[in-house]
């Protein structure tokens, strides 16, 4: 008996077809799923424009408006080193195009103007945090809050620089006393998200 070849094609394809259902649902349930990077993940500012265009990072391609208001502040700095709006901006553009080792000294000469300046330290304390340098964060979040002891957002820092630390017990007395003491407030309920994380 011969087979026609229009029935022997008839069964591959149904072959073909019930192979790939099957992998399809096996994929389907456990092959995790890709996660990519959205523009809406990266900050909608003339730094970091380039990138949302997928180009890989170089110095050839940031906005040359970005370069040039660089270029005039570090000169406006030179030129009036007292100038502290000037400094705060040089510093904080610093920080935002991933140059914060650099911006440690502008924010510190600030500091030196005026040493009660609350922001400043904010910014000081961040850019050590995110440096790694968590003494230094630690020390600048303590002096914000000798001068403004009931600074909530400065005592979220104090414990999230405890929990870096792996002083757990000690961020999660800090984080309950904000949830207690501001619970419909937005670092209340940061602060009670942070404590579920760290159980």
């Amino acid at each position: 008996m011969k087979i026609k070849p229009i029935y022997l094609y008839g069964v591959l394809v149904l072959l073909v077809i019930v192979v790939l259902i099957i992998a399809t649902q096996q994929s389907g349930s456990t092959v995790p799923e890709e996660k990519v990077i959205t523009d809406q993940q990266i900050p909608d500012d003339e730094i970091h424009t380039p990138f949302k265009s997928k180009e890989p990072p170089t110095r050839d391609n940031v906005s040359p408006n970005f370069k040039h208001k660089l270029e005039m502040l570090e000169k406006a700095v030179k030129e009036n080193p007292g100038d502290t709006l000037s400094l705060r901006e040089y510093a904080d553009l610093l920080a935002a195009a991933h140059k914060k080792q650099e911006s440690l000294a502008y924010y510190k000469k600030i500091l030196e103007a005026d040493p009660t300046r609350i922001d400043i330290r904010f910014s000081l304390s961040y850019v050590y945090y995110s440096l790694g340098d968590l003494k230094n964060a630690e020390d600048q979040t303590k002096q914000i809050l000798v001068l403004e002891p009931d600074n909530t957002n400065a005592q979220y820092n104090l414990g999230a620089i405890n929990a870096s630390l792996g002083n757990k017990e000690k961020a999660k007395e800090i984080w309950a006393k904000i949830a207690k003491e501001h619970p419909n407030e937005e670092v209340g309920i940061k602060a009670l998200e942070s404590i579920n994380m760290l159980k």
